[in-house]
């Protein structure tokens, strides 16, 4: 195969770590920073939401928003998200990657910014607009998963490609944090500049009317760094692997890389001819079910258990600080403070959990593998689960204790499958196929987002219906929901074993692309089928 991998895409194999390779990552990476940041963010504001518009002043507790409001403005930009997934993912294949991407960045500058102005006369007329604009936020955050993920795959050396694709994605850490610390100095302002009394105190003066501005610039907050990261994303050239192996143009292909890689690279059409001939199959045919469908099978399937425990945990970490003692109860503190204590919470699992944990896959990941990282990730998040649901009364007065164990559950969630299961679909598939399929499987991790955001926002619910928040039906309560959550860690433990091993190998290693067309197709594809161990 090696005498048939075209000049152009060796040079990018054996590429030496280059200026562009962190312009890119930064470039790709501040849209998942930007991703990170809007979809983490409304975890921050529903408790404030509820505050604002659905206080009955004749209740004992704060309000809070009814079920199946709090479950749209949870689940919305997830729907958009999984939409987005699938619908930029197919574009990218179809138009190139670089057409698109330039489009999912303005739809989430714009709808980060109308979010922040959504209107209405009445609750129910804001939370329909918040929601809307939420939908089509998620749909171009959706766009930027395939497409960040396998442009940062088709840009890197073989070498260090899993380090450069996680590093995408690890932006994503610094997303949740920077939403934590912008809820944090924008609610102590409102707070130092609006003091309010507790709730217990006075119920009508504790949300002071101002109060309704934060939420507002938290959300709009987020179109800031995709708006800087525009005009560099315009500027990048399409890849090299689209151009060559998609769209056949060996020419364009060697001239955009040899100004990225400052080097005189020759067109090779007639070997680009060759691969794109003994490669045609699509997605939809027996040839790419017998090569690629167990491989499709579990990234998606590992990607959507992640999604169930990962998102739940993350999007609920109020309710379960509020749970075993931690957070104050709600009606111990106005509104404003409110926000400022969620913070606070949200920000130190980010800094003591989240990020380390990214940033230990990308310093290892080509060095230990994708396969083992992903599978000892699934086995310690289960191991912490059910370490902190079993004892789960035992936590009630160690709270130090729960809130270590929490975060090495987000420790290893982000050094394990959370980042393997982004990295690893971008480099197993096709060419042709590579973004459509890394969209299948990331649809189906928000599919596993929106069920573990839907249930767990009832499942956590105390047993004891006098200890619900309003409006809510009894639940199975935190211990058990941890307890289910833990299974379905355990479960991806073994749908790991369907993921292959992508490191050290080129890309075309990988799928086959540069076969020959003289009859060993079938050789060649077998030996390319790298088993998990």
């Amino acid at each position: 195969m090696a005498n048939n991998q075209l000049g152009v895409l060796n040079a990018l194999d054996a590429a030496k770590t280059q200026w562009y390779h962190f312009t890119a990552i930064v470039i790709a990476g501040m849209g998942f920073f930007t991703d990170a940041y809007d979809l983490f963010s409304i975890s921050l504001i529903t408790k404030l939401l509820g505050r604002i518009y659905y206080t009955n002043e004749n209740h004992s507790k704060p309000g809070t928003l009814p079920p199946n409001v709090a479950a749209a403005v949870n689940g919305t930009a997830f729907v958009g998200t999984l939409a987005g997934q699938l619908f930029f993912g197919w574009l990218g294949d179809k138009l190139g990657r670089k057409r698109v991407y330039g489009l999912t960045l303005m739809l989430m500058v714009v709808c980060s910014i109308a979010s922040g102005l959504s209107f209405g006369k009445s609750p129910a007329g804001v939370m329909t607009t918040l929601c809307f604009f939420r939908f089509w936020l998620g749909f171009g955050i959706g766009g930027d998963y395939p497409l960040s993920a396998t442009i940062m795959s088709e840009y890197a050396n073989k070498k260090t490609r899993g380090a450069f694709i996680a590093a995408v994605f690890a932006m994503q850490g610094f997303g949740i944090l920077t939403g934590g610390v912008v809820a944090l100095i924008v609610s102590a302002s409102f707070d130092h500049a609006y003091k309010a009394p507790p709730y217990s105190v006075n119920r009508k003066d504790s949300t002071a009317p101002e109060a309704d501005y934060i939420w507002r610039i938290i959300l709009m907050f987020g179109a800031v760094p995709a708006l800087l990261t525009y005009y560099w994303r315009m500027k990048m050239p399409e890849t090299a692997r689209y151009t060559a192996l998609v769209a056949r143009n060996a020419k364009q292909a060697a001239a955009d890389m040899s100004r990225v890689l400052q080097v005189e690279l020759e067109a090779e059409e007639e070997k680009v001819e060759t691969a794109s001939s003994s490669n045609s199959f699509g997605l939809f045919t027996k040839e790419f079910a017998r090569r690629h469908g167990l491989h499709l099978l579990g990234t998606s399937v590992c990607w959507f258990l992640l999604d169930i425990a990962y998102y739940s945990n993350n999007l609920f970490q109020k309710d379960i600080f509020t749970a075993i003692g931690w957070l104050p109860k709600a009606e111990t503190m106005n509104a404003i403070h409110e926000v400022y204590r969620v913070a606070v919470s949200q920000s130190l699992i980010a800094l003591c959990g989240t990020i380390p944990g990214y940033w230990f896959t990308v310093a290892l990941i080509d060095y230990i593998g994708r396969f083992t990282i992903q599978l000892m990730g699934f086995f310690f998040m289960t191991v912490f689960m059910f370490a902190l649901a079993i004892p789960y009364h035992h936590w009630l007065s160690n709270n130090a204790g729960f809130l270590i164990m929490y975060s090495l559950t987000f420790f290893f969630a982000n050094f394990g499958p959370n980042a393997t299961t982004f990295v690893v679909p971008a480099e197993i598939f096709p060419a042709r196929l590579r973004s459509t399929c890394h969209g299948i499987s990331a649809a189906a991790g928000k599919l596993g987002a929106i069920v573990g955001a839907l249930g767990f926002l009832y499942a956590a619910q105390s047993t004891n219906p006098a200890e619900t928040d309003q409006g809510y039906p009894p639940g199975i309560g935190v211990k058990n929901t941890l307890l289910v959550l833990g299974s379905v860690n355990c479960l991806g433990i073994f749908f790991t074993l369907l993921v292959p091993e992508s490191k050290g190998k080129s890309l075309e290693e990988l799928t086959g692309e540069n076969e020959e067309a003289d009859g060993n197709d079938k050789q060649q594809a077998s030996s390319t089928q790298t088993l998990p161990v």
